[in-house]
């Protein structure tokens, strides 16, 4: 982790990877909530095999979660061909061979394909699911890593979207920092 660290320093300024207001707390704020998050989803999903991290930037939390759990292969999808160079850079320095990087939009990933996803930071849980509504299939599984108003984020997904998406909370955390509850919510592709 101290060498992703070390990068995400040495890269942010030129690569825009994270708010240069969160920098200086990276290790209390982005790898303490992907660490935390990334041992929800994995403690209720112990059989995974195979996560995409949607919309990943820096790698959060889809290059946390792979130092992690070496035995799961982690796809992190992230259209920004620059971030994706440094996310290469980063797997290459530190030698993990379970993930891989693909350089696309997230709805241009193939039909069906994506079993298990997770994305911190990349929309709303409404728009996330509609975004993912083709290429999760039923029984799939979507993890949301959220802040504070995760519960208000449950109750504003529209009810014909919980027709198709049931979510429920996995778990919550605190971070080392601050007195705020961070959560992890999973939606299941029910119909």
């Amino acid at each position: 982790m101290r060498i992703f660290h070390d990068e995400l320093h040495k890269y942010n300024r030129t690569l825009n990877l994270v708010s240069a207001k969160t920098l200086p707390f990276a290790d209390a704020i982005h790898f303490a909530d992907s660490i935390l998050g990334s041992q929800l989803v994995y403690q209720s999903q112990p059989s995974l095999t195979r996560i995409y991290d949607l919309g990943t930037g820096a790698g959060f939390p889809g290059l946390v979660f792979a130092i992690l759990y070496p035995q799961v292969e982690v796809i992190v999808v992230e259209a920004d061909q620059k971030k994706c160079e440094f996310l290469q850079h980063l797997i290459d320095m530190l030698s993990l061979k379970n993930v891989k990087v693909l350089n696309q939009q997230i709805e241009t990933l193939e039909a069906n394909s994506v079993q298990y996803c997770m994305a911190r930071g990349l929309a709303s849980i409404s728009k996330a699911i509609l975004l993912t509504r083709k290429i999760v299939p039923v029984g799939g599984i979507f993890y949301h890593f959220k802040g504070e108003n995760w519960s208000a984020e449950v109750g504003e997904i529209p009810t014909q979207l919980c027709s198709v998406w049931m979510p429920a909370l996995v778990g919550d955390y605190k971070l080392p920092v601050g007195p705020l509850r961070f959560g992890i919510v999973k939606t299941d592709k029910i119909s």
